[in-house]
């Protein structure tokens, strides 16, 4: 697993039956790459991140860097700002594994999302969301929201994350996190 860049300043709510908000303040950029790493190695399909964050808080690059861990290093990951969903499908014809990248920003509601295949795509792949507001009531409940905000750092970050008991679960087991 990867060196933890964050700041020991990390305070967990969790609740077994409604989940858990998470609060952590990444160092720098590469704490972010390395908190997107570690969620890539416990993603499957059908999950849902879902990436918020104001413009420059590090949605791209913390997509960037989950990509790169599940689908290699030297892929090239452009941002889907202007294409809305950028797809992967890497591994073997035994386990071929499927990756959406999808920005929302230009989107006005939920309506033209779901035109571009999201609904499939929340089952079949592992699905990262930028600006998942637009989609409203369409966004599965059991997506793991991961908000990035500004501090009073410049390259840190203030990342809250929020997801059901499962979502817990799992990163904990995984030591993603400490309970």
């Amino acid at each position: 697993m990867p060196t933890n860049h964050a700041n020991e300043d990390v305070s967990p709510i969790a609740d077994a039956d409604a989940g858990f908000q998470l609060h952590i303040r990444l160092a720098d950029v590469e704490a972010t790459r390395v908190l997107a790493i570690n969620l890539a190695r416990i993603s499957r399909q059908g999950d849902v991140l879902a990436l918020e964050g104001d413009l420059g808080a590090g949605k791209t690059e913390f997509a960037r860097a989950f990509i790169r861990a599940r689908a290699g290093s030297a892929i090239e990951v452009p941002s889907p700002t202007f294409t809305l969903v950028q797809e992967y499908e890497f591994g073997d014809e035994n386990a071929l594994d499927s990756l959406r990248h999808v920005d929302l920003y230009r989107l006005v509601d939920a309506e033209e999302a779901l035109e571009l295949g999201l609904e499939e795509a929340f089952e079949t792949a592992i699905c990262l969301i930028e600006w998942p507001d637009r989609l409203g009531l369409a966004l599965p409940a059991k997506n793991l929201t991961i908000r990035l905000r500004f501090c009073d750092i410049p390259e840190a970050r203030i990342v809250d994350i929020e997801g059901s008991s499962l979502w817990w679960r799992r990163l904990t087991e995984a030591g993603v996190i400490n309970a």
